[in-house]
């Protein structure tokens, strides 16, 4: 780490008050250069605080970056975690306001929720799977609070990895007898197909993603709920007033 904690929760009060008021600051790394990975969750970690100090609770665990491509383009090896609140849940079919978000945009989900606790380091996919109690599709907003959309991959853990507002759907399927590599999403905009994948552009398997966030998860959560992947991250998929 690089920052002392003086800075970490004046960068975390600084994030939070970007989203909570819609209003976009520049990267933290324009001010921090050398702020490192660890500084990062460390901020992340001070945002969930200050959010659990109101009553806010964590709604699931995410990963995000689980694209090979994405992690390229990005310069890292590895995804980013971040979580998700219980005020950021939109009922299906809900309405999202565009007006009390900066530069909203829409990524599709494969979502876990678990019946059983997993254990890091040695998670895998079996155990992943051993642990879903069901799976569900999912959309996610995202809405960087960085200005025009412009940051680095600690910039973004820092922020919570844009974490915003999501939506659960109500079918939910046993993935026993799913293959959740082949399973496919279509993402839809104004009745038009915007974009398709499948469950294998997540490192390979959906529940590969899961593993490694158990793998990697630096602080402690009773939530039972994560995302997988974040199918779509396509700047055409974005919110109208």
């Amino acid at each position: 780490m690089t920052l002392d904690k003086d800075i970490i929760r004046q960068l975390a009060e600084h994030l939070e008050n970007a989203e909570l008021n819609a209003s976009p600051v520049s990267k933290i790394t324009d001010a921090h250069p050398k702020l490192d990975w660890d500084d990062a969750y460390a901020i992340q970690a001070e945002i969930r605080r200050r959010k659990e100090s109101r009553g806010q609770k964590v709604a699931g665990l995410k990963v995000g970056l689980t694209s090979r491509a994405k992690m390229k383009q990005m310069g890292v090896e590895t995804p980013v975690f971040g979580l998700i609140f219980d005020y950021m849940s939109v009922a299906d079919g809900g309405e999202i306001r565009a007006a009390e978000l900066i530069h909203p945009k829409v990524e599709a989900e494969i979502a876990f929720v678990l019946k059983s606790a997993l254990r890091g380091p040695g998670c895998h996919i079996g155990a992943v799977l051993a642990a879903t109690d069901f799976v569900v599709p999912a959309v996610e907003i995202i809405d960087s609070r960085y200005e025009n959309f412009r940051f680095d991959v600690v910039s973004v853990i820092a922020d919570n990895t844009s974490s915003s507002r999501f939506v659960v759907g109500g079918v939910a399927r046993s993935v026993e007898g799913l293959d959740l590599r082949t399973l496919g999403i279509v993402m839809q905009k104004n009745g038009e197909i915007a974009a398709m994948a499948a469950g294998a552009a997540a490192l390979g398997h959906p529940a590969a993603a899961v593993a490694m966030l158990e793998k990697r998860r630096r602080s402690p959560s009773n939530s039972n709920f994560a995302w997988t992947l974040g199918y779509f991250d396509d700047p055409n998929l974005h919110f109208s007033q």
